[in-house]
């Protein structure tokens, strides 16, 4: 069981004692809280909430209890029921709402939900405001509604077709180029919500569409985060079917991973990379990824001769980083793409929608595109937490022993050895401590986390 608290919202493991895991009196304290921070930050008497959910087992149980609070709360609640985690970022601003509740724990498994809090702008909260509402839950000082202040509930399901709506009026985006370019595109959705959206979208741009795993049922076919080593399905049925590329996403479809034609992995760091080379072939401004994303990027904005700032790891930090510096694109080497012509916050239907245009526009296949991007290799590797592990400490100690080598601790500790770099942190969203390198092959790549492995168990006596 695990119950985890941070900016990426409140994260758990279904059943077992209040406290241990994500259990319904966790659910109704957290949105308690999170109804009383809106009150007294907003300082209104009558607020408006989207709650949204993926198709997680748990999700109509935590959607009653999420929707039930804030209703006992007195607040009115626009449920829109089945959504993408940047549908229901969309229907905020749309409904003008004071702020959204979405019920997913993105790429954890069927066992884990969460409760992710927006704002009235449907962006993540800052870490100041994520620690206050953390400070009232533990208060316990809650204040509920008379009956006649109780909140009133609308569903609204239309969501999903007006952000579609949205995204395919957006000026990068050309739907024509895509439709003559007469694309067959497979889609794994992890049996989510992804599997009803992402299609549609497809099919409006003229795309053909092969589905896999897109009932949306919440009975996960693989380990839903998009890794490679999870991808051999859908890899081997964009062979057989002779189609484009495959899309794939996670359950709450912020995140996005492209095959190609010949059933190798285009690379979940590469997305943004890909998304960012078009859009600044179109349009100049700076470019933004966290610490733990590809130098790929980094390149690609040098090549369009713009310049490019990394931010802490977590949605919310890329976005203040965005924001700081003007950025006209940004996101997380995850397959997280962000623009914010659209909204600030991660969409892989923007992320489709743009890479399918360039992709036709661009004459080549999904592998000859693959290929004109700079070859970097991420290995990506974590570490268990157990109470004995004092994680600060160990990051300190991992910052004396590489002291010679450029250093940056904004968030965990990044260490860079000429081509190489590691960065080491403790995860927001699991119980791990997470050791992310690169180098340009594979080898030098996992060698240099290894060698970072071998570092810290020495210095944990694991």
């Amino acid at each position: 069981m695990a119950l985890i608290k941070s900016i990426s919202g409140i994260r758990g493991t279904i059943g077992g004692k209040p406290g241990s895991g994500l259990s319904p009196i966790d659910v109704v304290k957290f949105t308690t809280a999170y109804a009383q921070w809106l009150k007294e930050s907003t300082k209104k008497d009558v607020l408006k909430v989207v709650v949204g959910r993926d198709a997680r087992i748990s999700g109509p149980m935590v959607s009653n209890l999420v929707v039930g609070t804030l209703m006992g709360c007195g607040v009115n609640v626009v449920d829109a029921d089945l959504a993408t985690t940047p549908t229901v970022e969309v229907a905020v601003t749309m409904e003008e709402a004071d702020g959204g509740i979405i019920l997913t724990a993105s790429h954890n498994p069927k066992q884990w939900n969460a409760l992710k809090l927006l704002n009235s702008k449907g962006e993540f909260l800052s870490d100041a405001d994520g620690k206050r509402i953390l400070s009232i839950a533990e208060s316990d000082s809650f204040f509920f509604a008379e009956v006649d202040d109780l909140g009133k509930v609308v569903k609204q399901a239309s969501f999903s077709q007006k952000h579609i709506d949205s995204v395919l009026a957006l000026k990068a985006v050309d739907i024509d180029a895509v439709k003559k370019a007469k694309l067959r595109v497979v889609v794994d959705a992890v049996n989510s919500v992804g599997g009803v959206v992402i299609p549609e979208l497809l099919e409006r741009m003229g795309v053909e569409v092969v589905k896999l795993y897109c009932e949306p049922n919440g009975q996960f076919p693989h380990n839903p985060e998009p890794l490679p080593e999870h991808l051999v399905d859908i890899a081997q049925l964009v062979v057989k079917e002779k189609a484009d590329l495959g899309i794939v996403v996670d359950p709450d479809v912020d995140r996005l991973a492209f095959v190609c034609e010949d059933g190798s992995m285009f690379g979940e760091e590469y997305t943004l990379v890909a998304v960012a080379d078009y859009l600044l072939s179109i349009t100049k401004g700076n470019v933004v990824s966290n610490l733990s994303s590809s130098r790929a990027l980094k390149d690609i904005a040098i090549k369009h001769g713009v310049e490019y700032a990394a931010s802490a790891v977590g949605e919310v930090n890329v976005v203040a980083k965005m924001k700081e510096v003007g950025a006209v694109i940004g996101g997380e080497g995850n397959g997280g793409v962000i623009y914010p012509e659209s909204h600030y916050g991660r969409d892989a239907l923007v992320g489709v929608a743009i890479f399918l245009t360039h992709l036709a526009k661009s004459g080549k296949t999904c592998l000859e595109l693959r290929k004109t991007y700079p070859s970097y290799h991420i290995s990506k590797n974590k570490i268990e937490l157990t109470p004995a592990i004092d994680v600060d400490d160990v990051l300190l100690k991992m910052k004396a022993k590489y002291a010679d080598c450029q250093i940056n601790d904004i968030d965990g500790v990044r260490i860079d050895i000429d081509n190489r770099w590691v960065h080491l942190r403790k995860s927001n969203t699991e119980p791990i401590i997470r050791i992310y390198s690169e180098a340009p092959t594979v080898a030098e790549a996992d060698a240099f986390a290894g060698q970072i492995i071998g570092d810290i168990r020495s210095i944990c006596n694991l």
